[in-house]
């Protein structure tokens, strides 16, 4: 089956929140119960994948914001990208969720891609070195992996130095 023509835009009123399930417990009730409040006190930026002709409905997510990671974290193959001050400042893709239905046809990639993206573009506004992500489990950390992410030591933490993710990002 194709995939339709999709669009990612900013969490609003018209998306159905309550419809979607990831089949992950903690990555649905954010959506269901948290996003609006975290876009409204600014905490995060919610981003919703849909298809052109079904804009209402949430086929996946993910959220964007600021972080700072300890120069001591930095994995020393990304050290060369990253300023060496004590805290470096990074983007987190907090969360990142692909409909149940949906899985297995690389809405994934594409959610990460635009992601990547927006970070990239907003790194020279508010100052942003890395993208860092906090896996949900190994498999999830494999995933990012394959985008170039390297991991924190003895974590499911990884990051992806900016000059990377403005390489990754279409």
């Amino acid at each position: 089956m194709s995939l339709p023509d999709l669009l990612v835009v900013p969490l609003d009123d018209g998306h159905d929140r309550a419809a979607f399930s990831s089949g992950v417990e903690s990555l649905d009730r954010y959506l269901h119960t948290q996003a609006r409040q975290d876009l409204r006190r600014k905490a995060n930026a919610v981003f919703i994948l849909s298809a052109c002709d079904t804009p209402s409905r949430i086929l996946g997510y993910y959220t964007l914001c600021a972080l700072a990671v300890s120069q001591g974290d930095v994995p020393a193959a990304a050290r060369r990208h990253v300023p060496r001050y004590p805290q470096v400042s990074a983007t987190l893709i907090g969360r990142l969720a692909v409909a149940r239905e949906m899985q297995g046809r690389k809405l994934g990639s594409i959610l990460l891609a635009d992601a990547l993206r927006r970070a990239f573009e907003s790194a020279g506004t508010v100052g942003s070195s890395m993208v860092v992500v906090d896996a949900l489990n190994e498999a999830v950390a494999v995933f990012y992996e394959t985008f170039g992410f390297v991991r924190l030591p003895d974590s499911l933490k990884l990051i992806l130095p900016m000059v990377q993710a403005g390489e990754a990002a279409p």
